[in-house]
């Protein structure tokens, strides 16, 4: 890595459109503020967020760069004023608002945490956002218990990796939904319990099936609009659905009546434009409740591809083609 202070390779995206919209750029180093660490990126994962904003569906929020990327793991190469915890040298992973496509990054240093010991930077650069997503919504928000039944639509992502194991581990049931045998298969070693072909089975039909008839407790959603109906049908009663993404659209009929004789709730939320302390009091949970877990080994990281910083727009399209079975991972 080049010191800091100088010139720094980082992608972004100056127009909207297809992987070629993807640009790797000189670009100043980032500015240290007040309560910040500058870190060295060794890896950065790649998310469908990302995807999104590449097409310009998914704006940074106000005040973050438009270098793309949400998370990132490596070394600590400066520390902002205020900042007592951390110290340069130190190995972090880190939740970011946008900047991980890059060779060094700004983050709050409450966005940080330690790379377990057994982890390598790739490792730990494809945990913290999926760790996140899934820790905030599914256990902070919809509030999975033991015993539960979990569902989890795209079983063989990121998000859907991190889920199963969780939940698996925190006691609750969990049935996936995949387009592929292979994937699913990837989910039954992680401890799905119930595994869906979305593309040759009904998930509601299968799902009342192996439930006795209820359904699912708490639903991650990524697909949105076009399953909202049919997720609704998929709830137990007083179930929880989860919409965190919409990559079947952002429109659709929500029938009142289905709801309110369920009792159900249907919840939707988004990491990124969280403010600083909102992100900071995620992160601590995590701390709290996952990190024993991945450095136990009871949760591990699923890394599909790495893929180097310069190549960017083959990692993106592995994504766009939903060939990947957990993260693609950038490295520097």
């Amino acid at each position: 890595m080049a010191a800091y202070g100088v010139l720094m390779r980082a992608v972004i995206a100056p127009e909207p459109g297809g992987v070629d919209a993807l640009q790797v750029v000189d670009r100043d180093d980032p500015e240290l503020g007040p309560g910040e660490v500058i870190i060295d990126v060794a890896a950065a994962g790649v998310n469908r967020a990302d995807l999104l904003q590449r097409m310009g569906n998914y704006a940074p929020p106000p005040g973050a760069t438009d270098v793309l990327g949400l998370e990132c793991a490596g070394t600590i190469a400066a520390v902002g004023d205020g900042v007592e915890d951390w110290q340069v040298g130190d190995s972090a992973c880190a939740l970011l608002g946008g900047g991980g496509y890059a060779q060094r990054v700004a983050v709050p240093a409450g966005q940080l945490l330690p790379v377990p010991e057994s982890l390598s930077f790739v490792e730990a650069a494809s945990l913290v956002e999926v760790a996140s997503t899934v820790w905030s919504n599914v256990f902070m928000l919809a509030g999975l218990q033991r015993g539960e039944v979990l569902l989890v639509h795209g079983g063989g992502s990121g998000i859907g990796t991190m889920a199963i194991q969780l939940a698996r581990a925190l006691g609750a049931r969990v049935a996936v939904t995949a387009g592929s045998e292979a994937k699913l298969d990837v989910c039954r070693e992680l401890g799905a319990d119930i595994a869906i072909n979305y593309r040759e089975q009904d998930f509601v039909e299968v799902l009342r099936d192996e439930t006795d008839g209820n359904g699912a407790d708490v639903i991650l959603d990524i697909v949105g609009a076009k399953y909202l109906d049919r997720n609704v049908d998929a709830l137990a009663t007083s179930g929880r659905l989860v919409v965190i993404g919409m990559q079947g659209g952002v429109k659709g009929e929500l029938n009142l009546g289905k709801l309110l004789r369920k009792r159900a709730a249907v919840l939707a939320t988004s990491l990124r434009a969280r403010p600083t302390d909102e992100k900071a009091s995620i992160i601590a949970s995590v701390r709290e409740n996952v990190w024993p877990l991945v450095a136990d080994g009871t949760v591990r990281p699923i890394v599909h591809a790495t893929v180097p910083l310069e190549q960017v727009r083959d990692a993106h399209q592995m994504l766009e083609d939903t060939a990947n079975t957990g993260k693609v991972v950038l490295t520097a």
